[in-house]
């Protein structure tokens, strides 16, 4: 490590947020690593090889679980060593205050799934107890050890799980609402505790007021405490990163801003074939992953390429994931099963696409996508919106862009919290708006998400995209275009092998696709 490295490292720690040095700083390429237990590696000797073939570079092993070293030190570090002499980087994924459930998925019964008795659970707004995911001590206190142990070790990465937030599931308004929570916050503010049952009400009705931006904002400072404590509980070495849920935000007490320089795993939420087998379940899945790119930069980004349980997704699907990274130029794609690994023949099929995914994504990284329809979720919806975005215009063949306010060109598409907001603001919108449900406004149109519905609209606006690249059949397909590159990428969102016409101005070229298929397609040099 340089000593400016170092320098810039300690100084990060020191302020409790940064991106970590030296062997956290990825390269420019597409990268792949996968997450495995160490029951999975003592399971199955050949699985180490068989990855590495396949391609994988960098393995994580399990290591703390929320209070408890199921796996003991020795015993990561034993396999630390191991995946090292089989040819690939060793780090290590924690799980920092563990799951309202199941999540595992552990080879044998003997991993707890609550953590320890001196753990406070967490309380629901009735008053019920849930395990997991709240934060009382001595929590922190005992992740900062943990944390601070493996850099003992030698541990130079580490990863907190998407675990590490406080809002139950993606649509859960989180934070815990026991009395210790609350007294603090109506402390913090002033409050009465009349103003209490006010908040639950806002909680309910998922209306984000004043004072349910106020108590996020408390779940915000308490969770990014808690990630900068162990920061520098782990030192400048370590480059410590978080795994942010699927359309994780500051409802889950996630404020994404605290994270740009942190290596960040994206969110995905669609583990199985019923989930991420439609339309609507891989446009929602590249909607979150776009989301989560505007706070970090691709070197830093990491995917959430996950299966669960581990058979759940098939070969075919897990490789199709493989373009919501591609597309959104995240440089790692990160494969990941619980405790238990998928099948070792998944690699047969995730070798090969690997290799054709990082090809495609080689000519567009560092390009941005650009184009008439806009991707936007807005603050109303990072503070009390369903985990629902309207995402099925991605299907639509026509580019997009990700933007963090409308802007005053093009369609940008409104989650319906954000659309309730525009409905109530005063002030004229910038461009035109595309809702999915509710009454139409000044500036705002309807849409029902529905593809023949969506298709029905697309051919009302085709004609004012101008000499943006679209594709010409109303078949469910995503065209990214990247106009500094003079690319596009093409993703088939069918199960069956088409052939697809691009339309630029008036030059067409086609492109055949495999079913899931992804490809990449050359634009003439002006466009």
């Amino acid at each position: 490590m340089s000593r400016r490295g170092f320098v810039a490292g300690a100084a990060m720690a020191a302020a409790g947020i940064g991106a970590g040095t030296g062997a956290g700083a990825a390269p420019a390429g597409r990268r792949f690593h996968a997450c495995l237990s160490e029951d999975a590696l003592e399971a199955d000797p050949a699985l180490l090889s068989t990855v590495r073939q396949a391609g994988i570079t960098d393995v994580w092993v399990t290591g703390y679980l929320y209070g408890y070293w199921h796996y003991t030190p020795e015993r990561i570090a034993a396999w630390r060593s191991k995946v090292e002499a089989a040819g690939m980087a060793a780090h290590v994924c924690n799980v920092p205050l563990g799951h309202p459930g199941d999540s595992l998925g552990a080879m044998a019964g003997d991993v707890p799934l609550s953590p320890p008795k001196h753990w406070k659970p967490g309380v629901r707004t009735d008053g019920s107890l849930y395990s997991g995911t709240s934060l009382h001590a001595p929590a922190t206190a005992e992740n900062c050890a943990a944390v601070r142990q493996l850099a003992q070790l030698g541990v130079r990465r580490v990863m907190v799980d998407d675990d590490f937030r406080l809002g139950q599931s993606p649509d859960t308004i989180g934070g815990c609402y026991c009395p210790e929570h609350r007294d603090a916050f109506l402390k913090r503010h002033g409050y009465p505790a009349s103003r209490w049952p006010e908040l639950v009400d806002a909680v309910a009705r998922r209306d984000p007021t004043p004072l349910l931006r106020e108590w996020l904002e408390q779940q915000c400072d308490e969770l990014t405490a808690c990630f900068r404590a162990m920061q520098v509980a782990a030192g400048a070495r370590v480059d410590l990163g978080i795994m942010v849920m699927y359309m994780g935000c500051e409802k889950a007490g996630i404020r994404l801003e605290d994270y740009r320089r942190a290596s960040f795993r994206v969110g995905e939420g669609h583990f199985d074939d019923g989930s991420f087998g439609t339309v609507k379940g891989k446009t929602v899945e590249l909607f979150s992953s776009l989301f989560h790119r505007r706070f970090c930069s691709p070197e830093r980004a990491l995917s959430e390429t996950t299966a669960y349980p581990a058979t759940a997704l098939s070969a075919p699907n897990m490789a199709a994931k493989l373009a919501v990274s591609t597309i959104s130029d995240v440089r790692t794609t990160m494969f990941m099963s619980g405790l238990s690994p998928f099948p070792r023949t998944h690699w047969e099929t995730l070798g090969p696409a690997m290799r054709r995914n990082a090809a495609i994504h080689a000519r567009i990284a560092g390009h941005r996508a650009r184009g008439p329809f806009k991707h936007y979720w807005g603050m109303p919806s990072r503070y009390a919106g369903t985990a629902n975005p309207f995402s099925l215009w991605l299907a639509l063949g026509v580019p997009f862009e990700v933007c963090a306010e409308p802007p005053a060109d093009g369609w940008t598409f409104l989650s319906d919290t954000d659309a309730d907001a525009r409905r109530a603001a005063s002030a004229p919108p910038h461009g035109q708006q595309v809702a999915r449900s509710g009454a139409p406004a000044v500036g705002l149109e309807v849409a029902a998400e529905d593809l023949a519905a969506l298709f029905a609209w697309r051919r009302t606006i085709l004609p004012a995209i101008g000499a943006a690249p679209h594709i010409v059949e109303e078949t469910p397909a995503v065209c990214a275009w990247y106009p500094t590159a003079h690319a596009a990428i093409v993703w088939n969102l069918t199960d069956a092998a088409c052939t697809l016409t691009v339309r630029t101005g008036d030059h067409n070229q086609t492109v055949a696709l495999s079913a899931l298929g992804v490809a990449l397609i050359d634009l003439p040099p002006h466009v």
